[in-house]
């Protein structure tokens, strides 16, 4: 076995581990916090607290029956890897449901309930993401689709699925508190999805328009260390060329950069936005 073998099992390994975590974490949600509560996610999950109410059914059977016509759909568009950790990540999500479902729930407070309910499965769900994995359901659904028709917006049929769902589960369980509570699950999973996944580096971007860009962009690199890069452009009112600077720097930088901006040129002209993500050198590693 090459090293290049070697990289890629352990890589597998850790990427099952993941899986496996973030089904065990989506359990806690789920068994916890908002299945106790007649509180839904949307999804399978949504599907199956139905079912759980009105027959009976245990969630985890209901949430792997649901699944399996997903999977035989699947089972040759995707890539094996990815097939294999999805099953595994729905099975281990239903069991986990099925057993954590047998405890007493940590609050019987609705609002509690989907507050750490809707954080817990946005720390599940990123956590697969991360490996590239799946617990089936909505996830699975979204990669059939793209597989199918690229060009379809996924995140936007999934969001009218969430709240037909959503929806059923207020009329079959009639209370409406169910959907505005279940909103507000929803809603935190998906930023807690964005925060985790994506990365908590927010940053500035600085667009500079000065007379002094070159002692400008001397100072900011000796005050603060980062660089900036002179893009040039043109005055259309005063048809006259302009050396604008771009930096970006973190939040705690921008007040300095600003001081120092002002110190060289009070008439400076200055465009601050908020910078998603910035990798590279001085910022986040790839």
């Amino acid at each position: 076995m090459n090293l290049k073998e070697k990289i890629l099992i352990k890589r597998f390994i850790l990427e099952i581990f993941g899986t496996i975590l973030g089904a065990f974490v989506i359990a806690i949600a789920v068994s916890l916090f908002l299945l106790p509560n007649k509180l839904s996610s949307g999804g399978v999950a949504g599907i199956a607290t139905i079912t759980y109410y009105l027959f009976n059914m245990p969630m985890g059977i209901s949430m792997l029956i649901i699944n399996i016509p997903l999977f035989f759909m699947s089972i040759l568009k995707i890539g094996k890897t990815f097939f294999v950790k999805s099953i595994i990540g729905t099975i281990t999500l239903s069991v986990f449901i099925d057993i954590l479902d047998k405890l007493s729930p940590l609050t019987e407070d609705k609002f509690l309930a989907c507050i750490y309910g809707g954080i817990l499965m946005g720390v599940g769900t990123a956590i697969l993401l991360k490996v590239n994995s799946s617990t089936g359901g909505t996830d699975l659904f979204s990669y059939i689709a793209k597989i199918y028709k690229p060009t379809i917006k996924v995140g936007e049929i999934i969001f009218l699925i969430d709240i037909l769902i959503v929806a059923f589960n207020m009329i079959f369980l009639r209370e409406i508190e169910i959907g505005l509570y279940s909103a507000i699950a929803i809603y935190l999973m998906g930023k807690i999805i964005d925060i985790l996944f994506e990365g908590i580096y927010f940053t500035k971007l600085i667009y500079i328009i000065s007379d002094k860009a070159e002692e400008i962009a001397k100072e900011i690199a000796k005050e603060i260390g980062r660089g900036t890069t002179g893009i040039y452009g043109k005055g259309m009112y005063t048809n006259s060329d302009k050396l604008i600077l771009m930096c970006a720097v973190t939040r705690k930088d921008i007040a300095k950069a600003i001081q120092i901006i002002r110190k060289i040129d009070k008439r400076s002209f200055v465009i601050i936005t908020n910078s998603r993500e910035v990798i590279g050198l001085g910022f986040k590693a790839e």
